[in-house]
């Protein structure tokens, strides 16, 4: 339970409407209070930092003019409503983020009835908001809905069609511009261009007549608020055009606005709630704010481990080599021999190991921004014009593409290559960005190639074979973190569809795929301590199968035992007991062991795999009871010969 005793003001808000009963002095402490609750909660538990603490007067401001309920906010991208579940009865529980069984990263429709929108994935809230206004209409009730995009999230493209919609159903929606200059690393895109441009160009004297048309639009009288517009304008050195954009589509445009003058912010949410038809507020936030280093460097700040908050610095991951990293360097390594190779990612160039990249070799570098589809087309058109693209995504993001990986890549058999990090668990960030499924979505599409390394050094040969395939497209998926360290280094030589046995046995065969490798290997150990053999198959590939590999080991052992961080349905373990099925040898029984069939919540990998079985001691438990007891009593196992 966190210690509310720091948090006077915050403890007793337990749902936004208690905001409603306190003095403006009381809601500026508020603000200081939530602004301190994220730096002592988040030091310790890790989390989304910098774009929270940007966040603090908006959400403040919002809250308390609002109704809420019955008045709906969606949230885009909830790594930055950190604030928002402060205010709706959850700080005292905020010890517990992203931890297993604690509350979520992000927003659960399921945890609050104040979470009106799962965000988890950017760009949803604004046609998410939509939807809940049109249900509104059809319902005759009068509630305020808003929409908050922010942390780049209007780079991605399902917020244009969104703000078309409203704009063409001309409904009461009120839409919020977080505008931070930021998603996690740097904005990209012409639309950033176009923004930072017209913050440059100076017109202070068109300023003040802008923000007194402004006010003059509004149903209250606003003095303090026409001088926080004309504040807010001619500081950042906005031109008149800035709303344009917006105002064409058909919104009342207003802004842009100081987001952490929270005098102004209070007067423009109290009037904006009064105003019909489709309204959108342009607020100027800085990520960051009130924790100077994370206001510099925003982008290092933005998701974090503990930390010491007096020192002001982050610790320096150490340990073996992660997955993330052994990509970025191979590709890098690669690259510079091969101008041909270009490495595509989608606002995830830390994420993905491409920083390093994207500084030395900047002409091979692309960041799309938070446009997964337009990633994975783009990387088709560049194996379509002959170079060879390298699309990093999390497994998570490419979901959202999936109908572009079908028909551009898939269906005209182009080489692209994909590289899916934090495939299976990804930990504290929860059930949106675990990759449960990409073998699954992957494996029933023709023409595809799907590969799982063991370890780091099989990942750095993976990619060095994958930018050398050119027959049709070809993904790698390999989790978050480093590798399991305790593996055999005697190792083969990667050939397309083949897989490699680790360990010798002949009562029963484990086989794993990517991070299960090293899980059967250790229950193989276990069960030789029992007088049980076990042979242990790296496979490497998920498709294709290594048919003949996997039916000898059927026919040596005569039942298997397979495991996959992946769900099931449509699953490699799937395969494998559709291979045996279809070749006569569906008589052999087969455990899998999988993610189930259901959303698994946040925790860290080795609590999430416990949860769900897939740990040696299961495996061995497992094998012990489909292993008749009489076999080999005290008999060892021997490392596979080369």
């Amino acid at each position: 339970m966190t210690d509310l005793t720091p948090y006077p003001h915050l403890a007793v808000i337990a749902q936004p409407a208690d905001l409603h009963g306190l003095t403006r002095r009381q809601l500026h402490e508020v603000c200081k209070e939530i602004r301190q609750a994220i730096l002592d909660n988040v030091s310790k538990t890790g989390g989304h930092f910098a774009s929270n603490l940007g966040t603090v007067e908006l959400t403040v401001a919002l809250y308390a003019t609002f109704r809420i309920p019955p008045d709906r906010v969606c949230w885009d991208t909830g790594h930055q409503a950190y604030p928002h579940k402060m205010l709706t009865g959850r700080l005292g529980r905020f010890d517990t983020l992203r931890k297993h069984r604690g509350i979520s990263g992000f927003l659960r429709m399921t945890e609050s009835e104040h979470d009106h929108w799962g965000a988890g994935h950017a760009g949803t809230a604004l046609s998410a908001a939509l939807g809940y206004a049109v249900a509104r209409d059809r319902r005759g009730t009068n509630e305020r809905v808003v929409g908050i995009a922010g942390d780049a999230a209007m780079t991605a493209g399902m917020c244009w069609e969104a703000l078309n919609n409203a704009a063409q159903l001309n409904t009461d929606i009120t839409v919020v511009l977080n505008d931070n200059k930021m998603s996690i690393a740097e904005n990209v895109g012409s639309l950033t261009h176009h923004f930072a441009r017209l913050r440059s160009r100076p017109w202070f004297q068109a300023a003040e007549l802008r923000a007194k048309k402004v006010v003059e639009r509004l149903p209250k009288p606003m003095v303090r608020a026409a001088a926080g517009l004309k504040h807010g304008v001619t500081h950042y050195f906005a031109p008149e055009e800035i709303g344009a954009i917006f105002e064409e589509l058909g919104f009342d445009y207003l802004g842009p606005i100081d987001g952490h003058n929270l005098d102004v912010m209070l007067d423009v949410f109290a009037n904006v709630r009064e105003l019909a038809g489709p309204v959108f507020v342009h607020a100027i936030t800085v990520k960051g704010k009130g924790y100077e280093v994370a206001e510099h460097d925003a982008r290092k700040w933005h998701g974090v481990t503990p930390f010491d908050p007096d020192k002001c610095e982050l610790v320096s991951a150490g340990g073996p080599v992660t997955y993330t990293k052994a990509f970025g360097e191979t590709i890098l390594e690669l690259a510079r021999e091969d101008p041909a190779i270009m490495a595509i990612t989608a606002a995830m160039p830390d994420g993905t190991g491409l920083t390093k990249m994207s500084k030395e070799l900047p002409e091979q570098f692309f960041d799309v921004g938070i446009a997964e589809q337009h990633a994975v087309t783009f990387a088709a058109g560049l194996a379509a014009g002959g170079l060879k693209p390298a699309c990093a995504i999390y497994s998570t993001f490419l979901q959202r593409a999936f109908d572009q990986v079908v028909h551009d890549v898939a269906i005209q058999n182009l080489p692209v290559r994909f590289f899916m990090d934090r495939a299976g668990f990804a930990g504290a960030d929860g059930a949106t960005h675990h990759g449960a499924f990409d073998i699954g979505y992957l494996m029933m599409i023709p023409n595809f190639v799907l590969m799982a390394p063991r370890d780091t050094t099989e990942l750095c040969e993976m990619v060095r074979f994958v930018m050398q395939y050119d027959n049709g497209p070809i993904a790698v998926r390999y989790p978050r973190g480093a590798a399991d360290t305790g593996l055999p280094e005697n190792r083969s030589r990667i050939r397309f569809g083949e897989a490699e046995t680790l360990r010798r046995g002949s009562d029963v065969g484990l086989i794993g795929i990517g991070t299960t490798v090293a899980v059967c290997h250790h229950a193989a150990e276990a069960l030789a301590d029992k007088g049980i053999e076990a042979e242990v198959l790296n496979a490497r590939f998920a498709k294709p199968l290594d048919a003949e590999t996997i039916l000898a080991l059927a026919r040596k052992t005569g039942r298997l035992i397979v495991a996959e961080e992946n769900t099931a349905p449509g699953g490699f373990a799937e395969a494998v007991i559709r291979l045996l099925r279809e070749t006569g040898l569906g008589n052999v029984p087969v455990e899998a062991l999988t993610i189930p069939d259901r959303f698994v919540e946040q925790g860290s990998q080795d609590d999430l795999r416990q949860e769900v079985g897939l740990t040696p001691e299961n495996i061995a438990d497992r094998a012990l009871s489909i292993v008749k007891p009489a076999h080999g009593a005290g008999r060892r196992v021997s490392a596979a010969k080369r």
